[in-house]
């Protein structure tokens, strides 16, 4: 798929993307996108995200993965279907379990950003309970990713 040189301007700097169609159900009563599926939107941008750099497998491993520990979404235009939104993730910082991340979802019938939002993760031990910290190979892999020092 030819994106729109303005979508690609709007995901400039965000590293891992998923293309998204907007479906009839995703409606609510008003006739637009519920505010609720946007969330749905990032979380599979921030799973496919963590894929890349091998916290999924270091999950299936290991038993450690990240846990959603906070998110806010701020809604900048309706959405309404038919439609398709790329939504694009990255890492703005690396705390010492914790990773924060940038998202944003674009409308290509309207050739604009219709959401933005923000969210914290923490690696976690699922099987201990407890935060764990970045392992070392999975921050190098977001940093590559990045292509840039975070902190």
């Amino acid at each position: 798929m030819s994106l729109d040189p303005e979508v690609l301007r709007l995901l400039e700097g965000y590293r891992v993307t998923i293309t998204v169609p907007v479906w009839w159900g995703d409606q609510d009563a008003f006739g637009h996108v519920n505010n609720t599926i946007p969330l749905r939107w990032f979380e599979s941008a921030r799973i496919d995200y963590m894929g890349r750099v091998g916290l999924s497998d270091m999950m299936a491993s290991h038993r450690i993965g990240p846990i959603l520990a906070s998110i806010a979404v701020d809604y900048r235009h309706q959405t309404h279907y038919p439609d398709t939104v790329i939504v694009g993730a990255r890492v703005t910082k690396l705390g010492r379990t914790s990773v924060s991340m940038e998202h944003l979802a674009v409308s290509l019938r309207h050739g604009a950003v219709v959401v933005h939002g923000r969210s914290t993760l923490v690696v976690f031990d699922y099987a201990n309970n407890r935060p764990e910290p970045i392992p070392s190979p999975i921050r190098e892999a977001i940093e590559a990713l990045e292509a840039c020092a975070l902190s």
